[in-house]
């Protein structure tokens, strides 16, 4: 009976070994999408020149390194600690990244699941039952008796993968941890760059509420003059509500910029993974960052290898390739192997002495005759979710090229405009301290002075904007170009689960 047995296993390996090495694979082989066949984001070259910031009348120009990647954590390039403290903490804290992570995981954890299929499966079972014979159904008149059988039961099988259903199921589940660790890089770059951003908005609205109480100051100043002059008789009272007027529209934007001031510290404590009433305000002013001298913008060949976003369409459409191969494996006949080896007796005692066994061993072949179409109709299905995954590869990767492009053309548009203001604020801080002089030697009166100073600090703030404006846009670039992330943790990072 050993005899038996063994040929019977050699001849059961080797039936599986034969299919296992003639067995083809079904369906397009991936091919992982060429680079566009441009090598520019705009079709006129920007131009940085005059791109400088005038902060503290030092000019300070801005260069765009084209084919250079942006280092890992890009963010300090703003020279920042307190900067650097808030994005720390949101990596540490933030959920939808954690989430991330814990959706990553749960795809490996998938694939290892999916890998066992290319190994036998070896089960055990064990039955205990109490039967009533019914003598009657099979034509005989003795009596029916109550007993009781015991089974143990040990079975092997494998499923021999003749058409590469199951590797074509294995190598989706390898593209869907592909897109689960690029959603995973995309939630990073994303978080550390909202969090950059609102810690530039907070130290902008700061900036602009300090200069904003100043002018307030000077105006309700202006008012006490403008009244004594109306209650003199010498100034129509028209002047008085008109300075009143203003009084109370900056007022109301003092009172608006206040409630952006929080919505931002409400932003950063949500991107933190704090409560509103929790939030951790970094100590970020705008004096304190610095611009980065030099930008690294990836070139367009490789920003295909670098933006999260277009990694992750990538192996999207590589797991609907393999959709198809296995929608066609379905189509043609599957083999599995299977063996098994048991015993049963009258009750639990007895199977370790005087038990029967009994064994079964074997192939079993399936084949799809009719379905009334509806494998064919699964494998157009895939087809037609594989065209649709291509085009929607092509508008990721043209939307990422539109976003590196608006941002070059607006960080131009920054560098411009900022110089524009910062000539301007000087000439108003000019022609303020001309008016100064005018008024000590009593040639000008003191509403003018009152007048030229508030006309230096509302181009003190336009300008003010525009550099906020400038600081926010330099992240955009930095953002769209793929960020520094190179798919190795930065110091920053924090795993949720210490692994």
């Amino acid at each position: 009976m050993k005899t038996i047995y063994t040929r019977l296993t050699r001849t059961l390996l080797a039936l599986a070994l034969l299919a296992a090495q003639a067995g083809c694979l079904l369906g397009p082989d991936f091919v992982p999408p060429a680079a566009p066949p441009v090598r520019q984001y705009t079709r006129e070259p920007v131009s940085m020149t005059g791109m400088a910031d005038q902060d503290q009348d030092q000019e300070q120009p801005q260069l765009l390194l084209i084919g250079a990647d942006p280092p890992a954590q890009w963010w300090r390039l703003f020279g920042s600690p307190a900067l650097n403290a808030a994005v720390d903490r949101a990596l540490t804290q933030n959920p939808t990244l954690q989430a991330a992570v814990s959706n990553l995981r749960a795809a490996q954890d998938n694939l290892r699941a999916g890998n066992g299929l290319f190994y036998p499966q070896l089960d055990a079972a064990m039955k205990l039952e109490r039967n009533r014979s019914a003598p009657a159904l099979q034509g005989s008149s003795v009596p029916a008796s109550v007993f009781n059988v015991a089974t143990l039961e040990g079975s092997i099988s494998y499923a021999l993968d003749l058409f590469g259903g199951r590797r074509r199921t294995v190598e989706q589940l390898g593209a869907l941890v592909d897109v689960q660790q690029q959603l995973r890089d995309a939630a990073y770059l994303t978080l550390t760059a909202n969090v950059v951003n609102t810690c530039i908005a907070r130290a902008g609205y700061l900036s602009q509420i300090r200069l904003t109480e100043q002018i307030i100051a000077l105006e309700q100043q202006q008012l006490l003059v403008i009244q004594a002059r109306v209650k003199a008789g010498i100034a129509p009272f028209a002047d008085q509500l008109a300075q009143a007027s203003l009084l109370a529209g900056n007022q109301a934007l003092l009172v608006q910029l206040k409630q952006r001031l929080s919505q931002a510290e409400h932003l950063l404590a949500q991107l933190q993974g704090d409560f509103p009433a929790d939030v951790v305000v970094p100590a970020v002013e705008l004096d304190d960052l610095h611009l980065p001298a030099v930008i690294p913008v990836s070139l367009p060949s490789s920003l295909v290898r670098r933006r999260p976003d277009i990694l992750a369409a990538e192996a999207r459409l590589h797991a609907a390739s393999a959709a198809i191969g296995i929608s066609s494996a379905a189509q043609y006949p599957s083999l599995d192997l299977t063996a098994s080896y048991g015993l049963a007796a009258r009750g639990l005692s007895p199977l370790a002495g005087a038990s029967a066994p009994f064994w079964t061993i074997g192939p079993s072949l399936s084949a799809p005759l009719f379905h009334g179409g509806s494998l064919q109709a699964q494998r157009d299905a895939a087809v037609n979710a594989f065209e649709a995954s291509q085009a929607q590869y092509r508008q990721t990767v043209l939307a990422a090229f539109a976003q590196v492009a608006d941002a070059l053309r607006a960080l131009q548009a920054d560098g411009r405009v900022l110089e524009a203001q910062s000539e301007a604020e000087r000439d108003a801080r000019d022609t303020l301290a001309l008016q100064q002089a005018s008024y000590s030697a009593g040639l000008a009166s003191y509403v003018d002075l009152l007048t030229f100073d508030m006309q230096y600090h509302n181009a003190a703030i336009a300008r003010l904007q525009t550099l906020t404006l400038r600081y926010q846009d330099t992240v955009s670039l930095l953002a769209a170009s793929g960020g520094g992330w190179d798919g190795a943790p930065s110091s920053g990072w924090r795993d949720p689960a210490g692994r």
